[in-house]
């Protein structure tokens, strides 16, 4: 029979409480880990050093920085942690102006602000200034312009918000190859068509139409000019039926009504 390493128990006992001791100091440390850790996270949190120190915004330009964070209600106290994206864009979104609104948090303490803006769709004429109008109707009383760039149509005698928002809306629609087009627009109500609009277009053309489906209707008028003869001068009717009327085939009355029309309109 081999001999065998006998280790009596008075040997194994001072060994097996040696390890109960290490593992119960391995178990403390890591208590006292995550004792710490969560007292830092709550120091952290109630500290400035949680709060809002950059806030970057773009994209905006007809509204300032200083409006949109007043109207976002941060602050350099807002802790980052509790911010409410949803709500902040919300709250950015009610002004008019404003289309859409992307929000991101850029850790440990940025706000990024991203504005996109509803675009200009013409210019409202009132005595000799230039009041640009948005997509939505809404004129930007406070960027008066004392002369025309030509990139947008102007509007002329919209005196009715209604129909302005919908003239607004019909040429948000509309193709820009098509808007670079049009030089005026006037609103030429009649008793039996309030919607009745004509336009002076770039290529000299005048359209007679509709505030309802314009935008629609307006798709055509590339494809109607490409057939005239580019030496005709009329009108061109898009509303119950589209077709061109020239100057020549009216009366010389019409004629004439129709040009005395015209210069008095541009002329305004």
């Amino acid at each position: 029979m081999s001999n065998k390493n006998i280790v009596s128990i008075e040997d194994r006992i001072p060994k097996l409480k040696q390890a109960r001791k290490k593992k119960a100091n391995r178990r403390l440390i890591f208590y006292l880990l995550i004792f710490f850790f969560l007292i830092s996270i709550i120091v952290y949190l109630q500290s400035p050093l949680s709060h809002i120190k950059t806030i970057n915004l773009s994209g905006n330009s007809h509204v300032t920085d200083e409006e949109i964070i007043r109207q976002s209600e941060l602050t350099m106290d807002t802790n980052i942690w509790m911010i409410d994206i949803e709500k902040i864009e919300s709250l950015i979104q009610n002004n008019p102006i404003i289309n859409q609104v992307k929000i991101d948090k850029n850790l440990p303490w940025t706000i990024n602000i991203n504005i996109t803006e509803n675009e200009i769709i013409g210019y409202s004429k009132v005595d000799r200034n230039y009041f640009p109008v948005l997509g939505n109707g809404v004129i930007l009383t406070e960027s008066v312009k004392d002369e025309f760039t030509g990139n947008a149509p102007i509007l002329l005698g919209f005196t009715d918000e209604e129909i302005l928002h919908k003239m607004a809306d019909e040429l948000n629609q509309l193709p820009e190859s098509i808007s670079k087009l049009i030089s005026e627009i006037h609103w030429s109500k009649t008793d039996d068509n309030k919607n009745k609009i004509l336009l002076y277009m770039s290529d000299g053309y005048i359209v007679d139409g509709t505030i309802r489906n314009f935008a629609e209707k307006m798709e055509v008028y590339p494809s109607i000019v490409s057939q005239l003869d580019p030496e005709s001068q009329g009108i061109i009717h898009i509303g119950v039926g589209v077709y061109f009327e020239s100057f020549d085939e009216m009366s010389p009355e019409e004629a004439e009504e129709s040009s005395v029309e015209e210069q008095g309109e541009i002329s305004e």
